[in-house]
């Protein structure tokens, strides 16, 4: 692709602005109109953004501008539909998670970017943190040794919504980096939460993944919890490692503990406990949304999958799908979908 690539963004409300700010910032960016319904959000948008050309009218953003791409962070329920018309309309398409409410539409807007030859790429953005890969690398490194299990906190008091519960809301980040260190999809999911705040709308879950290799993954979410909490614990077979994003800079810090021997035992032979040095590794940290946004930039320029493509998008839907099929069923197992 030759010139600048055309890209309009539809949503300046929640997360809006900080896409837009990173777009009007990356190279090789246009940022030719962005589609604003809310007359407090047009307001700010003319007034951080008084040269970029806006409008009411998504259609009139595919249609008028000469778009290369879409950039869709509007509220989760219009993504199937939104993003479905910038597809077909030959744009690159860019959705904020998750990437539709049911599978059922995710699945259409996998097959018809496939269909179409377009870019699509959901807004997994913890996927793009620089210490998320960093711990990825050390996984992939053997240094953890065998993981054996991990658990993800995501924990607020607010904000509270009503069109999504907390784990739709919250998870899909927690689920995304999970599958992404893992590399696997859980076979099946159990889950358990509850609605104190609004009938209906669950604002606690506890759930837990299952893969087909043996490991576990816990996901806690919650509006109503004391303590602000964004943190991973990963347990291998010789290391453990805490991610807590909440730390300004000092984000991983790995433990070298665990529990010997590993092999079987022979009668009267006891676990021995092994408690080593605490590390805290240096990870230059880089601000994930603009890694987020020149990946995309990247893959709409040269036509490839980005790393959380529309089949990415899926799988965390299923997930998603699952853990709320397995609360309504009081906490029972419920089987995902493997096939992408």
């Amino acid at each position: 692709m030759d010139g600048a690539l055309r890209v309009g963004v539809a949503g300046y409300g929640y997360w809006g602005p900080n896409l837009v700010r990173n777009l009007a910032r990356a190279k090789g960016v246009d940022l030719a109109a962005v589609c604003e319904i809310g007359e407090a959000n047009s307001s700010r948008l003319a007034s951080a953004f008084p040269s970029i050309p806006s409008t009411r009218d998504f259609a009139e953003l595919l249609a008028a501008y000469d778009l290369d791409a879409v950039v869709i962070a509007t509220s989760a329920p219009t993504h199937h539909a939104l993003a479905r018309a910038a597809i077909e309309a030959g744009k690159h398409t860019f959705v904020e998670k998750p990437l539709a409410l049911t599978s059922a539409d995710a699945e259409d807007l996998v097959r018809l970017a496939d269909e179409r030859g377009r870019v699509l790429m959901v807004g997994h953005l913890m996927e793009y943190h620089t210490a998320v890969n960093w711990v990825r690398d050390y996984i992939a490194s053997g240094e953890l040794g065998d993981v054996l299990y991990l658990y993800a906190q995501r924990l607020n008091l607010g904000k509270v919504r009503v069109e999504e519960n907390a784990f739709w809301s919250l998870a899909p980040h927690d689920v995304s980096v999970v599958l992404y260190l893992l590399g696997e999809t859980p076979d099946y999911v159990s889950a358990t939460g509850a609605a104190y705040l609004r009938g209906g709308v669950h604002d606690t879950v506890f759930a837990n993944l299952h893969f087909p290799s043996g490991r576990m993954a816990n996901i806690h979410v919650s509006w109503l919890d004391p303590h602000k909490v964004r943190k991973f614990t990963i347990v291998g077979t010789r290391k453990m490692l805490v991610f807590d994003d909440m730390q300004a800079t000092e984000k991983i810090w790995i433990y070298d503990k665990g529990v010997e021997p590993a092999e079987a035992m022979a009668y009267g032979e006891d676990l021995t406990l092994r408690f080593g040095p605490i590390t805290v590794p240096y990870v230059a940290l880089s601000e994930p949304l603009a890694l987020e946004v020149g990946h995309f930039v990247e893959s709409c320029r040269a036509g490839t999958a980005p790393r959380s493509d529309g089949r990415d998008g899926l799988r965390v839907v299923r997930v998603l799908e699952a853990v709320d099929e397995s609360m309504a069923a009081g906490g029972a197992p419920v089987r995902t979908n493997l096939e992408v």
